[in-house]
């Protein structure tokens, strides 16, 4: 049976009989008897075993070292131990596979850095438990969100000719011989004698291919890895990450907003429902409040306001910051800071950006000056996810990838699609390691992808 199963029905359990199999995460030995806390990973709460020296191999189980594999068949008994409702007296113990002495995850404390070293053993650890769990049960809900409301799951193509941000930053994938790259009449790289005939790269985003199925089926999403091919190692990028990109048709910007709300207090509640013992962990060990932060997200109201109101009340708050807010301009992290714990204590969306710093493919509002771009900013965190109604308007589609001396020809089809019975449409993204982090409260983002691709690292 499972850890899981026992845990959920411990009271069914007591005085009869179990088969369990799992790792030893701690083991305690006295003269005449021994403790060892145990788990199969089906729960975050290890089992405790207590044996005695009656037993035929006693000796035997007193060398079974930490990180093990182990059989134990014994019986459930309620616990004298204060918080624990039961523990495994048992009638046997085997080892399955057993572990050097040199096992690096002994039961203590391991600095992050030194799992990231480790990182096909940290998830055996508490820490990791509590955090793939998660990102698990957190991955299961997106999806069961958006099925739930008839939106179709779109796989969008993991190599691309197009540049979906148009910021270039793009792993490119060939089969050219990098010793002998073939060049044409000008000297450039002839991509005509590589593996698809053109250029081709890893994609950024699969918001463009999505929208061609949102065109047809109304509602669809992708939630599938992303790369970007940008050189920097700060705590919240990563080469690899994974996206969720709704696309919606018949969706204007303010429906968008009110999507982007509900889903993420879908998935933060479900998360709150199905993790309690792993966020209970992360309350105590990592983030001090952390189940407070996620509880309050969910039965909050999201303020709405826009770029320039957001920039005025940042000038008109009088502090100080390190970054002095601008019209026209980014909002630094400060600014989301004090615009969600400060200025009005709530998740806040800020939308109708200058269109200057935003993408391409966002629509132009009357005043051709900002576009319909949202960002939704949370307590704790920041911005977490962000999106826009799309431009359903050829010619000023096309009029603005003139402006940005974008080439048409690799997106001739996106541009196509706006003429045949297109629709006003809306749409978002979201980072997910970007929510894992802030439903754990772990602060670098190499701590939520099993095996983070970073510059200079591909490990694993």
């Amino acid at each position: 049976m499972d850890d899981k199963e026992l845990f959920e029905k411990a009271e069914e359990y007591i005085g009869k009989k179990v088969t369990l199999e799992g790792w030893v995460k701690n083991h305690r030995k006295q003269k005449e008897f021994g403790f060892i806390s145990f788990s199969d990973g089906t729960f975050f709460t290890p089992i405790q075993v207590v044996y005695e020296k009656e037993l035929k191999d006693f000796d035997e189980i007193q060398k079974i070292r930490v990180g093990s594999s182990i059989r134990v068949v014994g019986k459930v008994v309620e616990s004298p131990k204060e918080g624990q409702a039961f523990e495994i007296q048992a009638e046997e113990v085997t080892l399955l596979g057993d572990c050097p002495e040199d096992y690096p995850i002994q039961p203590k404390k391991h600095s992050r850095e030194f799992l990231r070293e480790q990182a096909y053993l940290r998830p055996r650890t508490n820490l990791f438990q509590a955090v793939f769990r998660i990102r698990s049960k957190a991955a299961y809900a997106i999806h069961q969100y958006f099925q739930d409301r008839d939106y179709v799951y779109f796989h969008a193509p993991l190599i691309t000719a197009a540049d979906a941000e148009g910021a270039g930053e793009m792993f490119k994938v060939t089969t050219l011989d990098l010793n002998n790259v073939p060049k044409d009449k000008e000297k450039n790289v002839d991509y005509s004698k590589d593996f698809f005939g053109s250029q081709a790269s890893l994609t950024v985003s699969g918001q463009l291919q999505a929208e061609t199925f949102a065109l047809a089926y109304k509602k669809t999403y992708t939630f599938g890895p992303t790369f970007r091919a940008e050189n920097s190692n700060t705590k919240t990028h990563a080469n690899e990450f994974w996206m969720i990109e709704p696309e919606i048709s018949f969706c204007d910007l303010n429906q968008d907003m009110d999507i982007m709300e509900d889903m993420l207090k879908y998935v933060v509640d479900y998360v709150l429902k199905n993790c309690k013992e792993e966020l209970k962990f992360l309350n105590d060990f990592v983030e001090e409040g952390l189940i407070d932060k996620l509880e309050k997200l969910v039965q909050s109201k999201a303020i709405r306001i826009t770029h320039h109101d957001a920039i005025k009340y940042l000038i008109e708050s009088g502090k100080k910051f390190e970054f002095e807010p601008k019209y026209g301009e980014d909002l630094a992290r400060e600014h989301e800071k004090y615009l969600t714990e400060e200025k009005f204590n709530a998740p806040v969306f800020v939308y109708n950006w200058p269109k200057d710093i935003k993408a391409f493919y966002m629509r132009l509002n009357d005043d051709k000056e900002t576009v319909a771009a949202v960002d939704l900013l949370v307590p704790g965190s920041g911005e977490l996810m962000g999106g826009s109604q799309r431009e359903e308007r050829l010619e000023v589609l096309n009029a603005r990838m003139d402006e940005l001396k974008m080439s048409k020809e690799d997106l001739w089809w996106y541009l196509k699609l706006r003429e045949y019975g297109g629709c006003v449409h809306s749409g978002f993204g979201m980072g997910f390691e970007r929510l894992i982090m802030y439903l754990t409260g772990i602060e670098n983002i190499r701590d939520v992808i099993p095996y983070p691709r970073t510059p200079g690292n591909c490990e694993f």
